[in-house]
């Protein structure tokens, strides 16, 4: 028996159901995506971006499937060599480096937040802090798989978790207040 999904923020705002709406849905969140990765607090051993955040708020406005599909592209500029993650690098051997493992969560975290979403998980600040927080769980998890083959356990989760805690708590909360916010513009539109 399918799961019933409902109406995501981006069939509320945008309605019309065209592939060129879709299209340019995708393109426009890998565009936001790429811009969050070039505003950065610097940090290390990974610079402090909003990029986890908007992943998630693409998942939960466009639902899993045009949201993976977003991810996806994302990920394809970046291979093909356009400057859209952190950094200056681009190209096939950045998803080798010590953030692969976080590209890979950006799909998990996403899809999962779209998901949730397509089941009334992403309209309001209580319903959404929860999906912004296992989204982040499912970025954050490759990403410390990944940084704990290249550098061992210990070192991954000091530099690949602890630092990031307190951050992503906020993002969590910012994000989950910015779809609230969203549905509540949506619903005064309708109305």
């Amino acid at each position: 028996m399918p799961l019933i999904t409902v109406p995501v923020l981006g069939d509320v705002l945008f309605p019309q159901t065209r592939v060129f709406k879709n299209a340019l849905l995708v393109i426009g969140g890998s565009l936001l995506l790429a811009l969050s990765a070039k505003i950065q607090v610097p940090f290390w051993p990974v610079p402090i971006t909003m990029q986890s955040m908007v992943v998630l708020l693409i998942g939960v406005a466009l639902g899993s499937r045009l949201g993976a599909l977003t991810i996806l592209a994302y990920l394809a500029e970046g291979v093909a060599g356009l400057p859209v993650f952190a950094g200056a690098a681009a190209g096939p051997a950045y998803l080798a480096g010590p953030t692969g493992g976080y590209l890979l969560g950006f799909l998990l975290g996403c899809t999962l937040a779209g998901w949730a979403a397509e089941r009334g998980w992403g309209r309001d600040l209580f319903r959404t802090l929860p999906v912004m927080l296992l989204g982040h769980v499912l970025i954050v998890a490759p990403g410390v798989l990944w940084l704990a083959a290249l550098l061992g356990w210990n070192k991954a989760v000091a530099f690949g978790i602890m630092p990031f805690l307190l951050a992503t708590l906020l993002k969590s909360a910012l994000g989950a207040a910015m779809v609230s916010a969203l549905w509540k513009m949506a619903a005064g539109r309708a109305g």
